[in-house]
């Protein structure tokens, strides 16, 4: 921004122009500039190399489900019970994210209809301290399962997440039994539990939730795995396979059911919906 542009966003009753960075967006795969606005109708998808970005929690719920759709309150839960600090304190971490976020913490449910056939979805936020999950996390995701539970909805997870949130040392841990407890339930009650795993998921996500789904779908190229590639490489003194960890190596492999495009993902699980919700949820 030159010193004319400055000037002229600093006065306060001239209209504010976009600036560069406003218009272009650089693709982190290919390097290449794309104008924002076609990124933006485009999915947060690269025109040019077909990069799946990542996307916020809100724009995710939007694409999902129709008009109308519902938020659900973000549960209340005891925040830093540990007083953890490192080089600086969690609460401080927490406003510095909610800073940056319209929302409180890394996992918002809607509810609504995906092409009028009823569903839950829950959705983790990489932008908010890369999706970590701790207790708020664990318990909107529970959250989620019980109102797909009381409506007879199928359970649908959208998950990125850069593993369990350290700040939170085991409470963090003890949301992944709970969370499996309420993928459980899910099965008990006939509900499907769908999750489709975005880049990156990874870490405690991954060991628990991210992998107990009826079906698996991944995004293009998306990052899936628990360990990182270096600690695996280090510790079986390997070279590891092109590809490893992302997701056409995983469904190449039987890991995922499916990859699919984003602009293909509503009406893919409204088929799922279709075969696998009970009579009266489809």
């Amino acid at each position: 921004m030159n010193w004319f542009t400055r000037v002229r966003n600093s006065i306060s009753w001239l209209p504010k122009r976009s600036t560069d960075k406003d218009l272009w967006v650089k693709c982190p795969n290919c390097q290449q500039m794309v104008f924002g606005q076609e990124y933006a109708e485009n999915a947060d998808v690269c025109p040019r190399c077909d990069h799946h970005g990542r996307i916020g929690a809100d724009k995710r719920l939007a694409m999902l489900l129709d008009e109308g759709f519902q938020t659900l309150p973000v549960p209340e839960v005891t925040e830093d019970p540990l007083k953890f600090r490192d080089s600086k304190k969690y609460t401080d971490r927490l406003k510095q994210a909610r800073a940056k976020s319209p929302h409180k913490d890394a996992f918002l449910v809607g509810e609504g209809t995906i092409e009028g056939k009823p569903a839950v979805v829950g959705v983790q936020d990489f932008t908010f301290m890369g999706g970590s999950m701790g207790m708020a996390v664990g318990t909107a995701f529970c959250q989620g399962a019980e109102r797909a539970l009381t409506l007879k909805a199928p359970y649908i997870v959208v998950t990125a997440a850069g593993g369990a949130r350290m700040q939170e040392g085991i409470l963090s841990l003890m949301q992944m039994p709970k969370a499996t407890v309420m993928t459980r339930r899910l099965k008990e009650a006939g509900l499907p539990y769908i999750v489709v795993l975005t880049d990156p998921t990874t870490g405690g996500v991954t060991a628990s939730y991210a992998m107990l789904g009826d079906v698996h779908i991944a995004e293009p190229g998306a990052l899936i795995g628990f360990a990182g590639q270096r600690v695996i490489q280090d510790t079986i003194r390997e070279q590891l396979p092109d590809g490893f960890q992302r997701a056409e190596y995983l469904h190449k492999h039987g890991m995922v059911d499916m990859v699919v495009h984003r602009h293909d993902l509503r009406d893919t699980l409204a088929t799922l919906i279709d075969y696998l919700a009970p009579a009266e949820a489809a």
